[in-house]
C-alpha cells in the first residue's frame, strides 16, 4: 500500500536485524536500537543535521555531526546570501563507530563534540534545542561563534522507515522536524546577527541505519511563514525501497498533509532555475537558486561524499489535504542533489 502510515509503536527491526515495517509516520512510532543492528559496526550510519534560515539577515549556518563508522564527519557552514557566498569546513575523524554515543531519538539526549579545533553540542530542553557552535580557525579564523535556541512544541514531523530490496538487513530510519523558531545569535567574521523567531527557522535531519554502498538521494525542505500561518515541506526520492511511502509531506500551521511523489527537474549547471512537480498535482513549484553549496570529499577511498546542497527562492502552490490552495512566492528554502559511497 502506497503511503502506508506507520501507527503501532513497536521495535524499529526484528530479531533477524530487518526492518518491520516500512512506511512513513508524523513521529517516532517506531523504536531504533544500535545494539538491535545485525551488521558490523563500520556499516552503521548515525547522524544528526540541523539548517537554520534567517530571513531577516539573509544567511544560513548549519551543523553536522556524523557517525559514519569509518569517520566521524562534523561540518559547519555559514552561506551569505547578499553576495553570495558560503564557507562549509569539515572535521574528519577515524573510526567512531559508536563512541559519539548518538541518542536513539529525538525526543531526548544531547550531542557534544569537542577537540582542538571545534566544540559543537546539540541539546534538547523540554520543547527547545540548542545549538552551540565555537570554530575558532573558520574560514582561515575569521571564526564562527553560535548560540541558538529553536523552539520545538508538539507538531507532527515527517518520519520514514525504508529498506533495500538488494539487502534485508539495511535500513534507512530518518525524521525531519521542520518549523523551528529560531532566536539566539550568530557571530562570524567579528559581525553578529540576532536572529528573529518571526522570520527565522530552522529544521533537523536525524538519521540512522545501514544502507548499501552506492546510493543517490534529492532532498528539499524549507520552513517559514505564508500568510501569516507555519508552512514547511519535505521532499525527496532515490534513497532505498519508497515502494511502502514517499518522503513527501507539506505542513502547515504544525500538521502534516501527505503527499504523493515528488520529482527535481535539474540541469546540469546547479544554479539554473530547477522545477518540481508532484505526481498528484500538490506540489508544483518554482525554484530560483541563489548558492550551490557544493562540498566534495574523498576519505581514503572509503568515503566519497559529491553534494551539490543549493539554497534559492520557490514560488508556487502547494495543495493541503482538503484541497486548499497554499500559494507561495519568493519562499527561502534548499533543495539537494547528493551522491555518496560509504
Amino acid at each position: 500500500m502506497r503511503n502506508h502510515e506507520v501507527t503501532q509503536r513497536n521495535q524499529l527491526l526484528t530479531p533477524k536485524g530487518e526492518l518491520r515495517e516500512p512506511g512513513w509516520s508524523k513521529s517516532l512510532v517506531q523504536i531504533y536500537d544500535r545494539k538491535a543492528i545485525k551488521k558490523r559496526k563500520t556499516r552503521i550510519k548515525e547522524w544528526d543535521y540541523y539548517s537554520v534560515i534567517s530571513n531577516k539577515n539573509n544567511i544560513a549556518v548549519c551543523f553536522t555531526v556524523s557517525d559514519l563508522g569509518y569517520i566521524e564527519m562534523d561540518s559547519v557552514t555559514f552561506i551569505d546570501f547578499s553576495v553570495p557566498t558560503e564557507h562549509t569546513q569539515p572535521i574528519i575523524l577515524p573510526f567512531p563507530m559508536g563512541k559519539l554515543n548518538m541518542p536513539s531519538t529525538t525526543e531526548k539526549g544531547d550531542v557534544k563534540i569537542k577537540n582542538n579545533k571545534l566544540a559543537l553540542e546539540f541539546i534538547v530542553k523540554g520543547d527547545k534545542r540548542i545549538i552551540r557552535c565555537d570554530y575558532p580557525s573558520f574560514d582561515a579564523s575569521k571564526g564562527l561563534k553560535v548560540n541558538i535556541t529553536l523552539e520545538n512544541p508538539s507538531q507532527d514531523t515527517m518520519v520514514i522507515a525504508t529498506p533495500w530490496s538488494e539487502d534485508k538487513q539495511a535500513f534507512y530510519y530518518n525524521q525531519k522536524i521542520n518549523c523551528m523558531a529560531a532566536s539566539g545569535n550568530v557571530e562570524y567574521d567579528g559581525k553578529i546577527y540576532e536572529l528573529s523567531p518571526e522570520t527565522d527557522f530552522g529544521g533537523l535531519d536525524w538519521g540512522r541505519g545501514v544502507w548499501t554502498y552506492d546510493n543517490y538521494w534529492y532532498w528539499g525542505s524549507g520552513s517559514g511563514m505564508v500568510d501569516g500561518h507555519l508552512f514547511g515541506f519535505n521532499i525527496g526520492y532515490g534513497f532505498g525501497d519508497t515502494s511502502a511511502a514517499s518522503e513527501n509531506v507539506i505542513f502547515y500551521d504544525r500538521k502534516a498533509h501527505k503527499i504523493d511523489d515528488v520529482t527535481f527537474n535539474i540541469s546540469e549547471n546547479y544554479i539554473d532555475p530547477w522545477t518540481f512537480t508532484s505526481s498528484d498535482g500538490r506540489f508544483e513549484m518554482d525554484f530560483v537558486p541563489i548558492i550551490d553549496r557544493s562540498d566534495y570529499t574523498n576519505a581514503l577511498n572509503l568515503i566519497i561524499t559529491d553534494q551539490h546542497q543549493v539554497f534559492g527562492k520557490m514560488s508556487g502552490k502547494a495543495v493541503l489535504d482538503d484541497g486548499t490552495v497554499i500559494e507561495i512566492k519568493d519562499f527561502l528554502c534548499f533543495a539537494e542533489k547528493v551522491h555518496n559511497k560509504y
